[in-house]
């Protein structure tokens, strides 16, 4: 039960991935349902909550700059509480209360269910937290609340059992468990019968999915949910390499709404820095099963994950990216130097001996290749007419829209009479390293 005659709307900031995304979604349908009401803004909350991702260490250091706004606010404030939620307190449990005394409450990824108890806790004077990790919880049951009406993630598994040297995803999310078959598809059902236009499935590692009812894998639940949505994109993230399977392939390649994009982490070029970073697989099994892709799916893009400067990393070992990356050729890559995550396999068992100068070097000839061909990419699309989801307008005019292609590009384009929403062709008339520009030539007929 809420407490009356005090201020019950809540604001969630959501930090970093997808999955975040998701679960702001879920937090926001659980504490609507216990009576919570939604606030415009964080001025106008009495409960803020910071759903946070611990993968990246900038990330963290955004959340504890961002308690330090918090910490001003609520001394003009006296009501307000303030929770943190997600991988970060997870990953932190021991010091995170001292990080910040804005900090009232703490919940991990598994105890969502739990957020109005703490709530309640915090109003009678205590400082809880509740970051236990639960194997069964996967919050069936629940209808997110979604942002928007057009695109809509659907988390199909929760957790990893990768172990990936670098990765605090098995600390902070604990252990695999998929979503039932069945509820996915009912979910996109739902969505569906909303008008949504795009629905991307998501997982720690979709791939690896397995339905607890009857054993299915995410091959068999893409192609369900592409029958399921026959007039909608379907998208998925994020794919492991080792558990591409030719199956999940030829599906992307049969179903029509399935999009022609593979997001699929390489890391390094360097099979002696896949081992070390425990991927579980060489770099000639990447190219391999990156040649199975480019074989079987005409016009697909692959985009991938590059970590520079990983515990042993010699200078061959980054020149291999480098050709990878050249060889390749991926469309967009997202690109960081390694920085240690304490408790992960890593930071126990190797020593992080390149220099953060040398780090910083690597990485920025990494970056400066991969723009060199993401410019070339993108420029080759000059002159040809592509398929557009209008998602929104454009952040530096009201006259033009942003949307994706179905492999994933961003194209700004003349409005026109177009709305988020429409499916529009659109020319390219120029572009940049990330971005298509063009103007529309005529809209799609979802029922054509």
């Amino acid at each position: 039960m809420i407490t009356t005659g005090i201020n019950n709307t809540f604001f969630i900031h959501t930090f970093g991935c997808q999955m975040n995304q998701a679960d702001s979604g879920i937090i926001t349908a659980l504490l609507q349902h216990e009576g919570y009401s939604l606030a415009d803004s964080e001025d106008e909350a009495g409960i803020i909550l910071l759903n946070t991702c611990a993968v990246r260490e900038n990330a963290v250091d955004r959340i504890e700059h961002y308690l330090q706004h918090l910490q001003g606010l609520k001394k003009r404030n006296k009501g307000l509480i303030v929770g943190v939620s997600g991988c970060v307190p997870q990953y932190q449990r021991q010091e995170m209360f001292s990080i910040s005394p804005a900090i009232d409450f703490l919940a991990g990824p598994d105890t969502y269910r739990s957020l109005p108890l703490l709530i309640q806790q915090v109003r009678a004077g205590q400082r809880p937290s509740s970051l236990e990790f639960n194997s069964a919880e996967t919050y069936e049951g629940i209808d997110p609340v979604r942002q928007g009406a057009i695109s809509a993630f659907v988390p199909v598994m929760r957790g990893c059992n990768n172990m990936c040297a670098f990765c605090v995803v098995p600390f902070t999310r604990g252990r695999e468990r998929s979503h039932p078959f069945s509820s996915v598809i009912s979910e996109v059902r739902q969505l569906v019968s909303s008008g949504y236009r795009e629905i991307t499935l998501l997982g720690q590692n979709v791939n690896s999915y397995h339905d607890p009812e009857e054993g299915l894998d995410f091959a068999a639940l893409l192609d369900a949910a592409s029958r399921e949505a026959p007039l909608a994109r379907i998208r998925f993230t994020t794919s492991h390499p080792k558990d591409i399977s030719e199956a999940l392939v030829r599906t992307i390649a049969d179903r029509p709404n399935i999009c022609n994009h593979i997001h699929l982490p390489v890391q390094s070029g360097s099979s002696r820095m896949l081992a070390l970073m425990n991927r579980g697989h060489t770099i000639d099994e990447y190219r391999e099963k990156t040649a199975l892709i480019r074989e079987v799916i005409p016009g697909v893009v692959l985009t991938t994950d590059i970590i520079a400067g990983f515990c042993g990393e010699q200078e061959k070992d980054h020149q291999a990216t480098l050709e990878l990356l050249s060889e390749i050729r991926f469309d967009l890559a997202y690109m960081f130097f390694y920085s240690e995550r304490p408790g992960t396999l890593a930071a126990r068992t190797l020593e992080d001996d390149v220099p953060e100068a040398v780090k910083k070097r690597r990485l920025q000839e990494i970056i400066d290749l991969q723009n060199s061909i993401s410019e070339v990419l993108y420029q080759g699309a000059v002159g040809t007419v592509v398929e557009v989801l209008a998602e929104s307008e454009s952040k530096r005019s009201s006259q033009q829209l942003m949307g994706r292609t179905d492999t994933n590009r961003v194209v700004v384009f003349d409005r026109a009479h177009y709305q988020a929403g429409d499916l529009v062709k659109v020319l390219i008339t120029s572009a940049t390293s990330a971005t298509l520009i063009g103007r529309p030539e005529y809209s799609v007929d979802y029922e054509s």
